[in-house]
């Protein structure tokens, strides 16, 4: 009689709980539909930002292979594969928002898409660096050489992206040490874990070791579709970004890295010459025929 009088009482707690649940959630609902509709999308994008840096700063920890990871142990026949060597003019792209590294190789004159890498984790929001000590990454056009690199790197391997480049003193922009480099931490740099980077590290040396004098790397907040630009359009950055798509836009067509230089402190960029690398510094000049920024 009392195993019955329990077990018809946890029915009834159960069938109660159920209900409470019920309840509450039907109270939620309209609340959450109500965040949604008030709050900017901005908003979620910081929310989701931050839950992406949380969740893969705790996979490092762990050990755990980040999603998209390439196979890293099977590098040569990777690059077989796509028929390239170690040793190929290299080329980069970053992009924030998406946690992306892509690296191309430069393969009958023009540059394909080699691998994309996820980045473990980048500091600050979406927007370039202004200051030092603001924990922002970097962004714009940036080229590397051989004396950028740092073999004994407190972060395994890095290398320099040259921050402040000529566009930012022109803009009396300050910091220094913004690295691409191992483990998952980050006060302004691109942390990439340390088996990512040293694949990375391999090709980049042996760009540079075969004759390529510096690779360009482009960073960007997110990539350059006229939908991301209009999403962050109101934001007090969307100037600057939409002055970084032309330098983008010129790659997309022709996967050579264009010219680019500053005129009158804004980017200006024209197209990249037939079998170029990507090596040519990054000077104030206005070139003729150049796409300076508006």
């Amino acid at each position: 009689m009392r195993t019955g009088r329990r077990r018809g009482a946890r029915r009834r707690s159960v069938v109660s709980y159920f209900f409470r649940l019920l309840a509450l959630s039907l109270i939620a609902l309209p609340i959450v539909a109500l965040i949604f509709a008030f709050v900017q999308p901005i908003e979620w994008e910081r929310a989701r930002i931050g839950f992406e840096r949380h969740w893969r700063s705790n996979a490092a920890k762990l050990g755990v292979t980040l999603p998209g990871t390439p196979d890293l142990a099977d590098l040569d026949g990777r690059l077989a594969s796509h028929g390239l060597k170690a040793g190929d003019a290299i080329f980069m792209r970053i992009f924030k928002r998406e946690f992306e590294l892509e690296l191309w190789m430069k393969r009958d004159g023009r540059f394909h898409r080699f691998a994309s890498y996820p980045i473990c984790k980048w500091s600050g929001e979406l927007g370039p660096k202004i200051k030092q000590g603001d924990r922002q990454a970097p962004e714009g056009f940036y080229t590397v050489d051989a004396k950028a690199l740092n073999p004994k790197s407190a972060w395994h391997r890095s290398f320099n992206l040259g921050f402040p480049n000529t566009f930012d003193k022109t803009l009396g922009r300050t910091g220094s040490f913004l690295m691409v480099h191992g483990g998952c931490g980050s006060i302004g740099c691109y942390a990439m874990t340390n088996p990512v980077i040293d694949e990375i590290w391999r090709l980049v040396t042996a760009a540079l070791d075969s004759g390529q004098q510096r690779f360009q790397v482009q960073v960007f907040p997110f990539r350059m579709t006229e939908r991301n630009l209009a999403l962050y359009g109101g934001t007090g950055n969307s100037a600057f970004w939409t002055s970084l798509k032309p330098g983008y836009d010129l790659f997309e067509a022709s996967q050579l890295p264009p010219k680019v230089s500053v005129c009158n402190k804004r980017y200006a960029f024209a197209a990249g010459a037939e079998g170029s690398d990507g090596s040519a510094p990054i000077e104030a000049a206005c070139p003729v025929g150049s796409l300076a920024t508006p």
